[in-house]
């Protein structure tokens, strides 16, 4: 081996390697395997998202999680098997669990465990930008881990900026790590506490002007969106919670100006007090006057996406506010096709094909919610014209309540400045 190829080899075996996980699902009583697949699906993106890489998946049919180990016995013990043999370093479980349950995991798998949600709050962590969310992240983030501080150490490595150690914390150690948390998060809820002062003087000065919030399920292309509208830039990446800062925009259309702000997705089993944690982008939903509900119509699921969003949006308390639904992402999903080639197809053709009826859909949502839904591409700009058109006009129906005096302009214009 010459002096650049051991050089090569030695740079290559310093180099930091990506952590990898197991991913591992309870299936519950009427779960399909295709519902099980979608949730583990999911759970790789959000894997993939934190940056590890998930290498295998673990399922086990149960009436109930067990009470200790969530999984059985057995099942258990293939995991651990498994996780020895590939040397994993991390276990990521499709649900929450129970500070009792992710203590005797750890101390049975010797490795990392992640639940959902803490897996969602490092991910969150990880994207936050301002000064308001790295706070509120980060306090959700103390106040769930609280309880489950056995091996605190584990979970607080990639904010320390460490790797996996497989080594354990003695009782004294853990509890000054309590001690010091409880400090952070009284620290944290005092800081937390001022700048959300500073939120309510910046929102009381919008009121006479119509507010307008894009929500959705997360990765709908909120953010595509929001650039298409105002022309700015702001991150939109195929991941997701790409985007978990609540950003606002002044826009103008047809001579009203409003704010438009782009929030947090939401996401399937996504608890309440994760949900909570994020004040700022509550605020802005529930403040809205009118809620612009964003969709992946290229999704296997998007029907359930529109359910999750729209419970959550009860939950929040703005389940009532008017809505304009928009179908995005159309350009990757096969419509309709004539009656002519329909004519032409084998029954096995048709029996395969998974055609989406534009039509059908929107005369089905018509006739639901009283307002016609969009259907759009936002990355390629595709029928972006109609999107603005039906803006406009449930805009304008806002605008009007508060000013029922104003006169309309038959042209329509945009301009957007950046709100300070």
């Amino acid at each position: 081996m010459s002096k650049f190829s051991r050089k090569l080899q030695k740079l290559h075996d310093t180099a930091p390697k990506q952590e990898t996980a197991v991913l591992v699902s309870v299936i519950r009583q009427n779960q399909s395997e295709q519902e099980t697949e979608e949730h583990l699906d999911e759970l790789a993106f959000l894997t993939e998202t934190l940056g590890v890489k998930a290498v295998y998946r673990f399922t086990q049919k149960m009436e109930k999680p067990d009470i200790r180990t969530f999984v059985g016995k057995g099942k258990l013990e293939e995991i651990q098997a498994y996780v020895e043999h590939f040397g994993v370093d991390m276990v990521i479980f499709d649900d929450d669990l129970s500070p009792s349950q992710m203590k005797n995991l750890e101390n049975e798998l010797k490795v990392k465990v992640y639940d959902r949600s803490l897996l969602i709050l490092d991910i969150f962590l990880k994207r936050a930008q301002t000064a308001q969310a790295k706070t509120q992240v980060e306090l959700a983030r103390y106040q769930y881990l609280l309880p489950r501080l056995t091996r605190m150490w584990t979970h607080l490595e990639r904010q320390r900026g460490g790797t996996s150690t497989r080594g354990g914390a003695g009782e004294k150690e853990i509890e000054t790590d309590k001690r010091d948390i409880r400090n952070k998060i009284s620290l944290l809820k005092a800081k937390l506490k001022e700048i959300e002062k500073q939120g309510e003087t910046q929102r009381k000065g919008r009121k006479g002007i119509v507010r307008v919030a894009l929500v959705g399920y997360t990765n709908v292309g909120k953010s595509t969106l929001m650039n298409l509208i105002t022309k700015t830039d702001i991150l939109a990446e195929n991941k997701l919670f790409a985007t978990v800062d609540s950003t606002v925009r002044k826009v103008v259309l047809d001579n009203i100006p409003f704010l438009l702000s782009d929030t947090v997705g939401f996401i399937r089993k996504l608890p309440t007090h994760l949900i909570e944690s994020f004040k700022s982008t509550l605020d802005e939903i529930r403040e809205a006057d009118l809620l612009v509900h964003v969709v992946d119509i290229s999704h296997p699921s998007f029907e359930d996406h529109i359910s999750v969003v729209n419970q959550t949006l009860r939950e929040i308390k703005a389940g009532d506010k008017p809505v304009l639904l928009v179908f995005n992402k159309i350009d990757l999903v096969e419509t309709m096709p004539s009656e002519e080639k329909i004519q032409e197809m084998s029954e096995l053709e048709l029996e395969e094909a998974n055609y989406l009826d534009f039509q059908a859909l929107s005369d089905a949502y018509e006739k639901k919610n009283g307002i016609k839904p969009v259907f759009m591409a936002a990355a390629s700009g595709l029928h972006v014209e109609e999107f603005r058109e039906a803006l406009v006009n449930e805009v304008k129906k806002q605008h009007r309540k508060i000013y029922p005096h104003y006169l309309e302009d038959q042209v329509v214009s945009f301009d957007q400045t950046e709100e300070k």
